[in-house]
C-alpha cells in the first residue's frame, strides 16, 4: 500500500512527504486525503490521472500519513498553508486542480478561499463541511491510545487492531476494499509519533465528539467558496457511513454553480471504490473547465480586454 516512489520536500524547514507523477508540462492536479489518512488514499486516481497526461501531486497533510506535524495548531488553516508551501517548494505557480476527500475537501476549499488565484478547479469527494454529522470512531481512537501506554498497552493491542480493521471496512460499501495491505498501512500511519495529537487537535478544531461539527466554520467556508465561484465538481458515494449522503444534497444546495455526481453502492472513498470511473469523471470535468477557460479568454481578447487571472467568471 505504501507509495514506493513518494519522497520528502522541505516546507519551511519541515519535511513533507509528497508523490509527483506525470509530464512536467501537464495540467497540475493536487490530491488531498482525509483525517487520519495518507496520500496513499489517492494512489489509484493519482496513477490514472498521470497516465492521462496530468502533472499529479499527492501530499500527506502534516501530522498524518508518514509526515511529522509542523509548528502550530492543526486545523484547516494550517493544512492549507502546508499545501501552498508544498506548491511553492516545487515551484508550481500555475493554478492547480485541487481534489480533496473528506477533510481534504475542506482543506481544498480553504486553499481556494485564501488563495483563489492559485486554484483552477475543485473536485470535492465526500467532503467535510456540508453537515453536522461526522461518524468517526472515537472508540477505535481510544483503544489506540490505550495500546500505546507502557506496561498495560499490550492488553489493548488486540482490541485496537480489531477496532481499526472495522473502521477501515466501514469506509467502503464493499468491505473487500479494506485489504490486509490497506489495514497494515493504516496501522503504520496510526503509529506515527504525531498522529494522535494531530488527530485530536484537528477533531476539536472542527467540532465536538458526539455533538458534531461546529456550524460557524462551515457557514463561513461555504460562503467564501460559493462567492469565489471556482468551477467545482461534487462527488459522493450514496452508502457513505462517515459523511452520509444528505451532505451531498446540502453541498449541491450550498454551491449552486457546481456540477455533481452520486455514485451508487459506494462508500466514503469513491476514488478507491470506483477508481476508474472517478478518474474518468474528474478528467472529463477538468477538460471541460479548461475548455471554458480558453473560450472565455478568447472572447475577452476579441473584445479588446486582457483576461484577468483569478477573475470570478474565468474558467466557468
Amino acid at each position: 500500500m505504501t507509495a514506493a516512489d513518494a519522497t520528502y520536500v522541505d516546507v519551511a524547514g519541515h519535511p513533507v512527504r509528497v508523490r509527483v507523477s506525470g509530464p512536467a508540462d501537464g495540467p497540475p492536479v493536487v490530491l488531498l486525503h482525509g483525517i487520519a489518512r495518507s496520500l496513499e488514499d489517492w494512489q489509484l486516481t493519482h496513477d490514472l490521472l498521470a497516465a492521462r497526461g496530468y502533472r499529479v501531486l499527492s501530499t500527506d497533510l502534516p501530522g498524518f500519513g508518514l509526515t511529522r506535524r509542523m509548528p502550530g495548531r492543526a486545523g484547516l488553516a494550517a493544512f492549507a498553508r502546508a499545501v501552498v508551501g508544498v506548491l511553492d517548494t516545487l515551484d508550481e505557480r500555475r493554478p492547480v486542480h485541487l481534489m480533496g476527500n473528506s477533510l481534504g475537501g475542506a482543506v481544498a476549499m480553504t486553499v481556494a478561499a485564501e488563495h483563489p488565484g492559485r486554484v483552477a478547479t475543485l473536485v470535492l469527494a465526500n467532503s467535510a463541511g456540508f453537515g453536522r454529522e461526522a461518524n468517526l470512531s472515537l472508540g477505535s481512537m481510544g483503544y489506540a491510545v490505550l495500546a500505546a501506554l507502557p506496561g498495560i498497552g499490550r492488553r489493548f493491542r488486540g482490541r485496537a487492531r480489531a477496532a481499526g480493521v472495522q473502521v477501515n471496512r466501514d469506509l467502503f460499501h464493499d468491505p473487500r476494499h479494506a485489504t490486509e495491505e490497506l489495514i497494515r498501512h493504516a496501522g503504520k500511519v496510526g503509529g506515527q509519533p504525531d498522529f494522535r495529537g494531530t488527530f485530536v487537535a484537528t477533531l476539536l478544531s472542527l467540532g465536538v465528539p458526539v455533538l458534531g461539527t461546529y456550524p460557524g466554520w462551515r457557514r463561513a467556508l461555504l460562503a467564501r467558496t460559493a462567492a469565489a465561484r471556482v468551477p467545482t465538481l461534487v462527488v459522493w458515494g450514496d452508502a457513505d457511513k462517515v459523511l452520509p449522503v444528505k451532505h451531498f444534497h446540502a453541498a449541491v444546495a450550498a454551491l449552486p454553480h457546481a456540477r455533481s455526481h452520486l455514485f451508487p453502492a459506494t462508500g466514503h472513498m469513491p476514488q478507491i471504490e470506483r477508481a476508474a470511473d472517478f478518474a474518468a469523471l474528474a478528467a472529463g470535468f477538468l477538460d471541460s473547465a479548461a475548455g471554458r477557460a480558453k473560450d472565455g479568454a478568447e472572447d475577452a481578447a476579441g473584445a479588446g480586454a486582457a483576461p484577468v487571472a483569478g477573475a470570478p467568471d474565468e474558467a466557468r
